[in-house]
């Protein structure tokens, strides 16, 4: 009887690692496991606080300790050898990584990482081997805010926000690297000089799984830089040139520390002998490129994905050309190497919470708030709140407003969905295809009828329910097809898709809804008048 052919999606997220195992050939989920850095106790002697950074020393500063990350592998593995999945088993593993977070590896890193290739038995943690490898000793990651300065200086000298869209997709967000990376090399200009390669956390995990510094970076991810011309899938010479101008050595030195660009679902080596001595592994087992949460979360599913969480992220499938002008959202590939836009609006499901609770309502009070929903007819009122500052659309906090109707649940409720979802259709608009293929939709809001009525009327098309599938999952998904491109294998990945990440049955958007919300002078365009009043 021939054995089980397992696949291994990692995700290495902000507070977590998680773990998928997927059998390939019944694309069943066979375990899943996270680790939470602060709860874990083989991973909360890091120094990270409640909000998983390291204390900032000023504020925007949002960074995290690279020996987590490789404390965290070790932990996983332990654990799932201890939970008796097959490691054997597995023959590929890729990797998700939070988007934009990077390690800066010294000249040391290549012989360091070189000794988990040829480990003689000798097996001590990652953290001890690899602990003098980082020429910078912190990660900065997603969160970070304070490189106003640095973004702005790459805008403006690539030649203004128009520009720096066209070449790489997005507006200099101050979250992406290569802020980070100018940032760091003009406070720290003794670590910028020592660092030999920079690595994504997203790349960084399959180097120290492969046991080479120099795994490339994938497209997904490199989206998420400012350093990458987003049509090419090449270094960029002017973003190169704008993020390095008046750093020591300028773009050359610059463009000598980062990898290569690869596709997210190739194939960058095998397991190095450290995994096979110490966990079991089997020494063919395949490495993946890897790629970022958002790209791998994407890969189940290949139209538009809408999710709805605490925050709502809105996913749409592109033909690789359009952008967003506005420079609101963000081009990027997923894990699959499929062009998709990226935004993402905080004010989400978080403040839907905050109005139930507003009435008396706990987070888990779904009930009477459906029934309210129930009693109100789409497209009837307008009630505005950002808690917390918006990119999408750029623009700040702002209490409660109520435009439209009574302080009364009913009303409140239904307004703050509705604006809620309004917002995200409408700034989505200018990069998203007039279709009649499904929404896909995700998060918990997919419980409620009356919730998914009105995105069907808003969008105006079929919405199909998804189950939550995350970053693991869908970098076990690419990891599969990866395998099958590398044999040159027919794979089918959306039968395998939908095998492992269930759909509900799809909803129709009811024809009055359609009418309430759409048209000159109805609900959506009123929305949009009365909330630029708001934001400007």
């Amino acid at each position: 009887m021939s054995r089980k052919r397992l696949a291994l999606g990692l995700d290495s997220s902000t507070q977590s690692l998680s773990a998928i195992v997927i059998d390939i050939d019944t694309a069943e989920k066979c375990f899943a496991h996270s680790l939470d850095y602060r709860a874990d106790a083989r991973l909360n002697g890091f120094g990270i606080g409640e909000d998983y950074i390291l204390p900032p020393r000023e504020e925007g500063e949002a960074e995290q300790p690279p020996l987590m990350y490789l404390a965290s592998l070790d932990a996983m593995f332990t654990d799932m050898r201890e939970a008796g999945v097959a490691l054997e088993n597995i023959i590929a593993i890729n990797t998700s990584g939070q988007q934009h977070g990077h390690v800066y590896l010294n000249r040391d890193a290549d012989m360091l990482l070189g000794q988990l290739t040829n480990t003689d038995g000798g097996t001590p943690p990652l953290q001890t081997l690899l602990k003098d490898a980082f020429s910078y000793p912190n990660a900065p990651i997603w969160m970070t805010a304070n490189t106003v300065v640095q973004a702005n200086r790459v805008r403006e000298t690539v030649g203004g926000k128009a520009e720096m869209i066209n070449l790489s997709g997005s507006d200099a967000p101050l979250r992406f690297t290569g802020a980070g990376v100018r940032r760091v090399a003009e406070q720290y200009p003794e670590h910028y000089a020592a660092t030999a390669k920079i690595q994504l956390i997203s790349s960084f995990i399959p180097a120290v799984l492969t046991g080479n510094v120099n795994v490339p970076i994938d497209y997904g991810n490199g989206c998420g830089m400012s350093l990458m011309n987003y049509r090419s899938k090449t270094w960029d010479s002017a973003l190169l040139a704008a993020t390095a101008d008046g750093l020591t050595g300028g773009t050359k030195t610059l463009q000598s520390k980062l990898p290569a660009l690869t596709r997210p679902d190739s194939i960058v080596g095998n397991l190095a002998a450290y995994y096979v001595e110490k966990y079991g592994f089997e020494e063919r087992c395949a490495i993946i490129a890897g790629s970022g949460d958002n790209p791998q979360a994407k890969v189940p599913v290949a139209g538009d994905l809408l999710s709805l969480g605490t925050s709502f992220v809105n996913m749409v499938s592109t033909d690789g050309d359009t952008l967003d002008p506005e420079g609101f959202a963000n081009a990027m590939y997923d894990g699959i190497n499929r062009p998709f836009m990226f935004g993402c609006r905080t004010n989400g499901a978080m403040v839907w919470d905050a109005v139930r609770n507003h009435y008396g309502l706990s987070k888990e009070e779904y009930a009477p708030a459906e029934a309210a929903l129930a009693q109100a007819a789409p497209g009837q009122f307008m009630t505005f709140w950002q808690p917390k500052t918006e990119s999408f659309p750029v623009s700040g906090t702002f209490d409660l407003i109520r435009s439209v109707g009574q302080p009364i649940l009913a009303e409140d409720y239904t307004g703050i969905i509705e604006t809620s979802l309004a917002a995200v259709y409408i700034y989505s608009a200018v990069f998203t295809k007039q279709t009649q293929a499904p929404l896909f939709v995700t998060g918990g809001a997919t419980d409620s009828p009356e919730i998914m009525r009105r995105v069907a009327g808003i969008w105006n098309r079929p919405t199909l329910p998804v189950e939550k599938g995350g970053a693991a999952l869908g970098a076990a998904v690419a990891g599969v097809k990866a395998l099958h491109d590398a044999a040159n294998e027919h794979f089918d990945i959306e039968a395998f898709s939908t095998s492992v990440l269930k759909r509900g049955e799809p909803i129709q958007p009811f024809s009055e809804d359609v009418a309430a919300y759409h048209g000159e002078g109805k609900y959506l365009e009123k929305f949009r008048e009365k909330y630029e009043q708001i934001i400007c």
